[in-house]
């Protein structure tokens, strides 16, 4: 099944429950979030989708899983952290979270939005931590905001740009390309640290 007959068959209701599970369930780490807009954003801009019908879902189904996230993270996170160390959730990504929170604050939440593992993650810690509730209800408005409506805009924006008939031509490269921009961060520091691993070795 190509990538537009997969994306028509999950449909409005598809999207909005990954974009919901993303933030809410630790197993949302799993799931596709930015490589998954930006295409329903493209095929929007060729009428496949309505836009006006996709982002207000989007906006909602993103806003709501991050609640529901501190919602868990708040009841249940020591105990489901504790089950889940190095299996779903490594100590590394806990750490960089924690950190982003201590550097930035409640503006975290928004930034998290952007963040493969960090958008299910800084919920959950933010409810297991007690962060101020308002602060990540605003936080959460604003990040959801920008990422569940700005990047299918900007998909849009795309799509309606490739002319009609050319779209299986560019829509795979163009999710390619968003999944190799994601992976390269954690790919360039796993290869500085495997060359800082080395030098110590060779000063011993």
């Amino acid at each position: 099944m190509d990538i537009i007959s997969l994306l028509k068959t999950f449909g409005y209701l598809g999207v909005w429950t990954a974009l919901f599970c993303e933030g809410a369930f630790i197993f949302g780490i799993f799931l596709p979030g930015d490589s998954l807009l930006f295409p329903i954003g493209i095929l929007a801009g060729q009428d496949v989708f309505n836009l006006w019908i996709m982002l207000p879902g989007c906006f909602v189904a993103a806003f709501l899983g991050n609640l529901a996230g501190y919602e868990i993270g708040k009841r249940w996170g020591p105990k489901i952290l504790e089950k889940t160390k190095g299996k779903l959730i490594k100590q590394d990504h806990v750490d960089k979270c924690t950190d982003f929170f201590a550097k930035y604050g409640p503006f975290t939440v928004v930034i998290a939005r952007f963040i493969h593992f960090a958008r299910t993650l800084v919920p959950f810690m933010a409810g297991m931590t007690g962060m101020n509730y308002k602060a990540f209800v605003i936080y959460s408005a604003i990040g959801a905001l920008a990422w569940a409506v700005g990047i299918p805009l900007a998909g849009y924006l795309v799509g309606s740009l490739i002319p009609e008939g050319n779209i299986d031509k560019i829509i795979l490269p163009l999710i390619a390309a968003i999944i190799v921009a994601a992976a390269l961060p954690k790919i360039i520091r796993w290869i500085f640290s495997k060359i800082s691993e080395k030098r110590k070795e060779s000063s011993r």
